[in-house]
């Protein structure tokens, strides 16, 4: 199937390089925030510093990988002038921006002493992080992008595991105990399974998934994501760790290039068209 003289149906996104790496570096301090929380809840300040400094890692590059991305640092203050429910893009900047908040003052109150009771109050904010780790998957799915809009539901459920798994895995390495470990392994869980769900029930509408680079990308995350989850369940924490790392890294590349995959290639565009209005139409004769 080819397009008009050629033409795809649709233009590729226009995202660049650092849209992947900022859906892993958000996801990663989204997940971190929430494990520093329920650390000091539970009196553990080793383990709890330890998060702050990785969420506070990732969401101090975000807005720079953002901005980079966007060309001029104005663009990223503009989306800032209003505050739009329907626009995924505007509630995340929203949303990075009260999480980043929360988790500087949180870190600064854990790690320095600075700022004790407006670090205790914006550090229970960190319950922000969760959306901060998923709402890039509602994002991408809310395109006409076919790899990413017809996986809406399941896109989001990929991203909260592999936030969650990445953020265990780098709080292991920063030297985390038992329960970052098992914040990583049950993403690690989380993200296979998903992701295995997402391309089954897409059928050839997941193709983009498993061909080309994203398709390659694909294969070596659940590769690594696997063997890193082996490894630390068998005590080769630091190992695994940086191998899930690697897993989740390239899970979001996968899905970023798929999205450039299937609108190159007008079939996965038309071909859902068609068979909604075959639905429709099944459903309006007599005999249905």
């Amino acid at each position: 199937m080819t397009g008009y003289y050629g033409r795809p149906v649709l233009k590729e996104p226009v995202w660049t390089w650092e849209v992947p790496c900022y859906f892993f570096a958000g996801g990663m301090a989204g997940a971190a925030a929430p494990l520093a929380l329920a650390a000091e809840m539970r009196g553990e300040r080793g383990l709890a510093r330890r998060a702050w400094l990785v969420a506070l890692a990732g969401v101090g590059a975000s807005p720079m990988l953002l901005i980079s991305d966007l060309g001029r640092p104005e663009r990223f203050h503009h989306m800032l002038r209003v505050f739009k429910p329907t626009s995924p893009m505007n509630m995340g900047s929203w949303i990075l921006s009260a999480t980043g908040t929360a988790i500087a003052l949180g870190a600064a109150r854990s790690v320095l002493g600075w700022f004790p009771r407006a670090g205790r109050l914006a550090g229970a904010t960190a319950v922000l992080g969760p959306a901060l780790s998923t709402y890039t998957g509602v994002l991408v799915a809310d395109t006409a992008i076919p790899a990413w809009h017809e996986a809406r539901r399941e896109l989001p459920w990929v991203f909260a595991a592999g936030s969650a798994m990445s953020a265990g895995a780098a709080v292991t390495l920063a030297g985390g105990g038992a329960p970052a470990q098992r914040l990583a392994l049950a993403g690690a869980a989380g993200e296979l399974a998903s992701t295995t769900l997402m391309e089954r029930r897409l059928g050839e509408l997941g193709e983009p998934y498993r061909e080309g680079e994203a398709g390659r990308f694909e294969r070596a995350a659940k590769a690594l994501t696997a063997a890193g989850g082996l490894l630390m369940a068998t005590r080769r924490r630091r190992s695994g760790a940086g191998m899930m790392l690697a897993g989740a890294f390239a899970t979001r590349w996968s899905i970023y290039k798929a999205g450039f995959q299937s609108a190159a290639d007008p079939r996965y565009v038309v071909e859902p068209q068609r068979a909604r209005a075959a639905a429709r139409a099944d459903a309006r004769s007599p005999g249905a």
